[in-house]
């Protein structure tokens, strides 16, 4: 078993910048491919971002220019560095942990919110 926690989420103006934090524990936490997903109100949960223990990462293409997302293998934490938020950002931010970069891993965090707005 694998326990993801949030933290960092907020209320910004557009242009703003937010940082999510995600601290995974449990076996074999830091051997996953760790990420991110959102879901907005009325919407799918999408892809946001994900990242290999090894640093190979993947972003979903209208966040690619925005957004870092970052891991410390050692304290086995993964961050999303959000800058430049738009409205259209305003979502639930998920944490996930997997095995493929290619579909959403097992393991899911509570979710933190984040509203873009003026």
């Amino acid at each position: 078993q694998v326990q993801l926690v949030e933290s960092g989420g907020g209320l910004v103006q557009p242009g703003g910048s937010l940082r999510l934090s995600c601290a995974a524990s449990g076996s074999g936490a830091g051997s996953y491919i760790m990420g991110w997903y959102r879901q907005a109100p009325g919407k799918q949960r999408e892809l946001v971002a994900k990242v290999s223990r090894g640093g190979t990462t993947s972003y979903q293409n209208s966040v690619k220019d925005r957004f870092t997302i970052s891991r410390d293998n050692a304290k086995d934490t993964v961050t999303l560095q959000m800058n430049s938020l738009k409205l259209e950002d305003t979502a639930d931010y998920y944490c996930n942990a997997g095995t493929l970069f290619g579909i959403p891993g097992l393991y899911w965090g509570q979710g933190t919110q984040v509203t873009v707005s003026s």
